[in-house]
């Protein structure tokens, strides 16, 4: 796989409904103790699974582009994305490598070679997790909305900020688990990957982050 496909791949990986309702700027006090809430969280957070539904919307066609899936997330970093509708697939990132199986057509990229697609995906273990809260690498603005929180990083290396414009985060306000992430591109196109039925901490096989 060349390296512009890969890139397009990872762009489908993360990306609500939200931001209709109104919202309400988080005072410093209220930033601080949400993120201290999250970071918690994060951090006893060893395995994930979820369901998930993923949508892309492209400016110049009629229609989203609508996938279904399975996540599962093993600390430190391995992630495996199976794609189950339309289409049959497998995204695994792991050991800073990047596998795919595409309904039987395998490719590997080093993710270590590549400043950006390193980035990338440290950007996306953290996104799963909810533990992105670095001020040296992103312009963040925290907000309550009706019944959940929300966080938007803006890139600050020139580099990155070519392919993304923001990430946005939604919480549940009860759990500080990440819901809801939204990935903005400079153009206005997005990926909104909504989570259901996560479960934390149950068995995760190694088995699971190789390519069949």
């Amino acid at each position: 796989m060349k390296n512009k496909n890969s890139f397009l791949v990872i762009l489908f990986l993360v990306g609500s409904s939200w931001m209709l309702h109104a919202q309400k700027v988080l005072t410093k006090p209220e930033q601080e103790t949400f993120k201290k809430d999250v970071e918690a969280v994060a951090k006893k957070t060893n395995t994930i699974t979820s369901d998930f539904k993923q949508t892309k919307h492209i400016e110049v066609l009629d229609n989203e582009v609508v996938s279904h899936g399975k996540l599962f997330y093993k600390a430190p970093k391995h992630i495996r994305w199976e794609y189950t509708s339309p289409i049959h697939y497998k995204v695994i990132f792991k050991d800073d490598k990047l596998f795919v199986n595409n309904q039987g057509k395998r490719d590997e990229i080093n993710l270590a070679s590549n400043r950006i697609f390193k980035s990338f995906n440290t950007l996306i273990v953290n996104s799963v997790k909810g533990n992105m809260f670095d001020e040296e690498q992103f312009e963040i603005q925290y907000y309550l909305l009706e019944n959940d929180y929300s966080a938007t990083f803006s890139p600050k290396d020139k580099r990155l900020k070519k392919f993304i414009h923001s990430f946005v985060l939604q919480f549940d306000s009860k759990t500080k688990q990440v819901t809801e992430v939204k990935m903005i591109e400079p153009g206005g196109d997005y990926t909104l990957v909504v989570f259901k039925n996560r479960k934390d901490n149950i068995p995760v096989s190694d088995a699971s982050f190789t390519i069949d």
